[in-house]
């Protein structure tokens, strides 16, 4: 039996770089597909699975509820999907593991199959600007960026987000902080080859898939947006004299990190906040070091390690 792997994310260029070899995967699944191939497999869209023998297909994605509903309609077993960011979220979407049983490793299994975790959601639904599909992604971290993005009353400067991919983050910003202008820095074309030259071929790749145009399209207020397109911190310059309420430092490679710390830090005005993401993911270790040489620095950061999904660190000035 097969394997599939639904997504072309981040998600899935994980699952290949540190839980499942890339020849084990038939092929990738993806609603809308941004190339025709990701790891030198090719990318379907749902309906061609139609006949195929899938034995299971995990799902690499945030978006778990629409997921699950075009696999409804493409006649797909709910047996035969394996959601794999499910645990991080509220409940299990997950009805059976019997299709994963001889084809994962059982270490790995057990693992998918921890217990979810369970929350208290301190914003009420009905108050929240977020939907229930931003939140699919990591409860905590977006809960927290709404409760802080509620103590910004009264703090001067623009949001900004270093390293935004394709813009699920940033629409969160752009919707919760309508009034400000947003910029966001990214090559929209994937890491600086030569920092980026001794990771993962997976995450590498994942990057590529992104286009300021596309983030643009998704941002609820597009007219805030500024975008700086390209290698940072080349794309600060004139930028010197602002200032910044909130800025979301998501560029996972130890240099840029570094970079975007010395710039933004000094930039923040006294009750705004840096949000240090993937701080404590194992897997991106140069975010760690790039604090660390910063503090070596200027001293010790006031800050706050959440238990979200990849461990962000909230600074607060």
């Amino acid at each position: 039996m097969e394997v599939y792997v639904w997504g072309t994310g981040c998600a899935a260029g994980e699952l290949a770089d540190h839980g499942l070899c890339p020849e084990r995967i038939r092929a990738f699944i993806d609603s809308e597909p941004r190339a025709a191939s990701f790891l030198g497999r090719p990318v379907l869209r749902p309906e061609e699975l139609a006949g195929r023998d899938c034995g299971l297909i995990l799902v690499a994605s945030r978006h778990t509820g629409a997921i699950a509903a075009r696999a409804a309609e493409a006649g797909i077993p709910p047996e035969k999907l394996l959601f794999l960011r499910d645990n991080w979220e509220p409940r299990d979407r997950n009805r059976s593991y019997a299709a994963a049983e001889g084809l994962l490793d059982g270490a790995y299994l057990r693992e998918l199959r921890r217990a979810p975790f369970l929350m208290r959601d301190p914003i009420p639904a009905e108050e929240s600007r977020l939907s229930g599909r931003d939140l699919e992604n990591d409860p905590v971290r977006l809960r927290t960026l709404e409760a802080i993005c509620r103590r910004l009353d009264g703090v001067p400067g623009a949001a900004a987000e270093l390293g935004v991919f394709r813009g699920s983050f940033a629409r969160c910003l752009n919707q919760l902080l309508p009034d400000r202008t947003l910029f966001l820095f990214d090559t929209f074309e994937g890491f600086d080859p030569a920092e980026s030259a001794g990771e993962g071929r997976g995450l590498t790749q994942a990057h590529r898939n992104a286009s300021a145009e596309r983030v643009l399209d998704v941002l609820p207020h597009p007219e805030k947006a500024v975008i700086r397109q390209g290698l940072f911190p080349g794309t600060a310059r004139g930028l010197e004299d602002e200032r910044f309420a909130l800025v979301s430092l998501d560029a996972d490679l130890e240099e840029s990190t570094l970079a975007g710390l010395r710039f933004f830090m000094p930039r923040i005005a006294g009750g705004g906040f840096l949000l240090l993401h993937d701080y404590g993911d194992a897997r991106l270790p140069g975010v760690r070091r790039a604090l660390e040489r910063y503090e070596a620095e200027f001293g010790r950061l006031a800050a706050v390690p959440l238990c979200d999904r990849n461990g962000t660190l909230v600074i607060a000035r």
